[in-house]
């Protein structure tokens, strides 16, 4: 099979602080994947991918850079905490003072996987709001100054994409050299940010401006990408819900964007396109009741339960879509079909199992309807647990009982939903 050879693409960008055991993952996958006859021929692809002639070229800039960052910094804990405090209250002549001071302050441990002081400056979480002109200076400033707008793989403009009213800083930073197709620290793609977060605004910026929707440069370094696949894929599989979800699709789509989840009925209840959901209906009825074992997706709120093996009426609760799920049930979808039982005997939910444990109460008003509608509380399923307890089981719980594994947290099911589930007699 013949290898592809990057060496023709623009080259890629290192991570500020590169791993080159990662680099080595990356060239080991490529053999994998029969796109290098060699390991040696691996390595040269992603020397050359970087923009290095050969792999001991990339090795010795990786140990080099790996050698200085060792090195003490100049600058001190407090130093670094009077700098966030500068950045967070928008005061720019103190940030100015600071790193003008001591230059070292530009490649400080601040900002997101401390990626630098640009970042968090980008990111504008803190105050939380739209880049003012004082905080865009500030940003100008700094890149004038020291810098590095690649930071952690183009990470200012990842974290500046994760939110819409951010543009005017996406604009600086893209204005000054930011790659909208970067690979930020090395496996997630800028693009994929408001993908993660479900903005269409920032997702059609960054399309507009030369975003390549299907991840295609990006997606020929192999497996070694922890977040694969397109950013319809993305966007499809988010942990975030939103009722913007269907104008992320729609913007994806209309640039080309193409999806492993080539499955048009859940697409549409996806999108909330109720017509065309509607359309598929009348000319296919058995797609009211089919299961979808392809439906891999669907893990939020804290809990890893997916939509494998569930229906059409499971995704729109799972989704949150009242409308999806009154055309659904309208059309004679069962509001207790249980979703597949896997080898491991884990599955079984019905749809209401998906719409209590939405965080901040997002499914609570489809959980009233498929409730108004028939769904019996007493259904009992085992299922899988907490993502931050890889691997747990919850058995034979009941849909409060699994939703109150989850209640409360940064992302966990909301209280209202678990207080309606108790008015209407649900068990635990």
């Amino acid at each position: 099979m013949s290898a592809h050879s990057p060496e023709h693409d623009a080259p890629h960008q290192l991570p500020d602080r590169p791993n080159l055991r990662h680099l080595k993952n990356q060239a080991k996958d490529l053999l994998r994947a029969g796109h290098a006859p060699s390991l040696a021929a691996a390595q040269f692809q992603i020397a050359r991918l970087y923009g290095f002639p050969s792999w001991p070229k990339l090795k010795a800039h990786v140990e080099e850079v790996l050698s200085s960052t060792l090195a003490a910094p100049s600058f001190s804990d407090a130093e670094v905490a009077e700098l966030k405090q500068a950045i967070d209250s928008n005061d720019f002549a103190a940030v100015k003072s600071l790193m003008t001071r001591d230059p070292a302050l530009h490649s400080a441990p601040l900002g997101y996987n401390k990626n630098g002081p640009l970042t968090w400056v980008a990111e504008c979480r803190v105050p939380s709001e739209a880049p003012s002109s004082v905080r865009l200076a500030m940003a100008e400033w700094m890149i004038d100054n020291g810098s590095d707008v690649h930071q952690g793989g183009d990470g200012p403009l990842m974290r500046a994409a994760l939110v819409g009213q951010r543009i005017p800083m996406m604009e600086l930073l893209v204005r000054r050299g930011a790659d909208v197709n970067a690979l930020w620290n090395g496996y997630f793609p800028i693009l994929f940010a408001p993908c993660e977060t479900v903005e269409p605004a920032s997702l059609k910026w960054l399309l507009d401006h030369g975003a390549d929707p299907n991840c295609s440069k990006l997606n020929e370094i192999g497996s070694a990408r922890k977040y694969q696949g397109t950013a319809l894929d993305q966007v499809i599989v988010s942990y975030n819900r939103s009722p913007q979800l269907g104008a992320c699709i729609d913007i994806l789509v209309t640039a080309g964007g193409t999806t492993i989840y080539n499955l048009p009925p859940v697409i549409d209840v996806l999108r909330g396109r109720v017509d065309l959901l509607a359309t598929h209906l009348d000319a296919d009825p058995s797609l009211i009741n089919r299961s979808w074992p392809e439906l891999d997706f669907g893990v939020t709120g804290a809990r890893t339960l997916t939509l494998r093996g569930s229906t059409l009426l499971h995704v729109a609760a799972e989704y949150g879509n009242v409308e999806s799920a009154t055309l659904l049930l309208d059309h004679g979808a069962d509001v207790n079909a249980r979703a597949t039982v896997d080898s491991c005997s884990i599955g079984g939910q019905t749809p209401i199992f998906h719409a209590v444990t939405q965080y901040y109460d997002y499914g609570l008003e489809v959980a009233q309807l498929l409730i108004e509608r028939g769904a019996d509380l007493s259904v009992r399923a085992t299922l899988p647990g907490h993502y931050e307890r890889p691997g747990e089981v919850v058995h034979d719980v009941t849909a409060l009982g699994y939703a109150l594994q989850f209640l409360g947290g940064h992302h966990g099911a909301g209280t209202k939903t678990a207080a309606m589930l108790r008015e209407r007699g649900a068990p635990e």
